[in-house]
C-alpha cells in the first residue's frame, strides 16, 4: 500500500510538471492552443445546434396546434392558450441552452482577440492577463450573460413572433371563426369570464414587449462590431502596384 501511494504521488507531480512545462514554454503553449481552440469551437457549434433544435420543435408544435385548432369550428380557443404555455416551456429550455452557448462562444472570442488577432496584427492583446483569466474560467466556469438578458434576447429574436402568431390566432378564433357565439363566450375559461381572459392576455403581451425592450446593458459576448460592407476587401485592390 505505501508503494501505491508513492506511485500516485509521483504521477501527480509528473502531471503538474507537464502542465507547468507547457505554461512556461511559448512553443509548447502555441502547439496546445489550436487543439483547445478547436475543442471550444466544437462545443460552441454543438450548443448552437441544440438551440436550433429547440426552436425547430417549438415551431413544429405551433404549426401542429394551429392546424388542429382551425380544423373545425368546434375546436375550443383555449387550446391556443395551452400552446402559449408549451411555448413558454420551450423558451425556458432555450434560455438555458443559450447561456451555455454564450459561455463557449465567449471563450472562442477570447482566444481570437488575444491570440490570433495579435498574431496577425501585433498591436497588443485586449486583456493583459488573458492566460490567467482563461485559466480561471476553465477551473471555475461561470455564465457570461444573466438569465434576464438571455430571456430578453431569445424573446426578441424568436419567441416574440411565435407568441404573436398565437395571440393573433386566438383573436381570430374567438371572433371570426365562432360566428354562432359572442367572442366573450368563446374566450371564456371555466370560472373565468371572456373579458378577464382577454385582459390577462393583453397584460401578458405587454410584459413580452417590455421584456424584449429591456434596457439593461449588454453582457452577452458580441462577435460583430459595427458594419463595414466590403471595405476590408477593397483596400488591397486600391493600393498602387509596386
Amino acid at each position: 500500500m505505501p508503494d501505491d501511494r508513492s506511485t500516485d504521488d509521483t504521477l501527480e507531480r509528473e502531471d503538474q510538471e507537464i502542465a507547468a512545462e507547457i505554461a512556461g514554454d511559448a512553443e509548447s503553449l502555441l502547439d496546445a492552443l489550436p487543439h483547445y481552440y478547436r475543442g471550444e469551437v466544437a462545443q460552441t457549434t454543438t450548443a448552437q445546434d441544440r438551440i436550433d433544435q429547440t426552436t425547430n420543435w417549438a415551431i413544429t408544435v405551433l404549426a401542429a396546434l394551429l392546424s388542429v385548432v382551425f380544423s373545425s369550428p368546434d375546436m375550443p380557443a383555449y387550446l391556443l392558450l395551452v400552446g402559449m404555455v408549451i411555448l413558454a416551456v420551450f423558451l425556458s429550455f432555450e434560455v438555458r441552452r443559450y447561456r451555455f452557448y454564450d459561455l463557449y462562444r465567449s471563450r472562442v472570442r477570447f482566444v481570437q482577440e488575444n491570440v490570433f488577432a495579435n498574431a496577425l496584427d501585433p498591436r497588443g492583446v485586449e486583456h493583459a492577463n488573458w492566460r490567467e483569466e482563461l485559466g480561471e474560467d476553465l477551473r471555475y466556469p461561470t455564465f457570461k450573460v444573466t438569465l434576464l438578458e438571455a430571456l430578453s434576447r431569445r424573446v426578441r429574436r424568436i419567441y416574440a413572433l411565435l407568441f404573436a402568431v398565437l395571440g393573433v390566432s386566438w383573436v381570430a378564433k374567438v371572433t371570426l371563426f365562432t360566428p354562432e357565439s359572442r367572442w366573450t363566450e368563446a374566450a371564456e375559461l371555466p370560472g373565468i369570464p371572456g373579458p378577464v381572459v382577454a385582459g390577462l392576455l393583453a397584460l401578458f403581451f405587454l410584459g413580452l414587449v417590455v421584456l424584449a425592450k429591456w434596457p439593461g446593458s449588454r453582457e452577452a459576448k458580441g462577435e460583430i462590431h459595427g458594419e463595414e460592407p466590403g471595405e476590408w476587401k477593397e483596400t488591397g485592390e486600391n493600393e498602387p502596384e509596386p
